[in-house]
């Protein structure tokens, strides 16, 4: 019988643990300083660097086609998402900025990469992006709740899926 018992006892610990789930924290964006130099993803090319397009000429290019495969542009970084770093956003010459993931949701960036100068490559096309999206950003974004709820309309911007950041100055 108590062969039987610290059978049951045994059995049952082994299952609680087994079937137990792990606490995971929930994880911010690296840490990192952004130096010049660090780069985020697929490291950007000196060459690549030095062909780099302004923002401005980036918005002139678009003016003529919907999409811009394989475009260095080089900005600056006006916002990161503080949840994970999944996206940041550049500023345009007209004050206002354009939006940037990354590929694959492959790679993320330290919150420290704000205000600073950096070169992407990858790829830029004018979209439309829906009410619904642009209020899940401003909440990922920290945005107050009426300046969520004051986006009620559609926005057609850039929208840059990038393979690669790198610090520049």
């Amino acid at each position: 019988m108590k062969r039987l018992l610290y059978a049951v006892v045994i059995f049952i610990s082994i299952s609680a643990s087994s079937f137990s789930q792990e606490v995971v924290a929930k994880k911010g964006p690296p840490a990192g300083n952004a130096a010049v130099g660090d780069y985020y993803g697929a490291d950007v090319s000196k060459t690549s660097e030095a062909k780099a397009i302004s923002v401005e000429a980036l918005e002139g290019k678009l003016k003529q086609d919907k999409k811009a495969e394989n475009v260095i542009v080089k900005g600056e970084v006006t916002d990161v998402c503080p949840k994970k770093g999944c996206w940041v956003t550049l500023k345009t010459d007209d004050g206002s900025s354009f939006f940037v993931k990354m590929k694959d949701y492959g790679f993320f960036v330290p919150i420290a990469l704000k205000g600073k100068n950096v070169v992407l490559e990858g790829v830029a096309e004018k979209e439309i992006t829906s009410v619904e999206e642009l209020k899940h950003y401003a909440k990922d974004a920290k945005k107050p709740q009426s300046e969520i709820d004051a986006i009620t309309l559609p926005k057609e911007e850039i929208r840059f899926l990038a393979k690669g950041i790198k610090v520049v100055n």
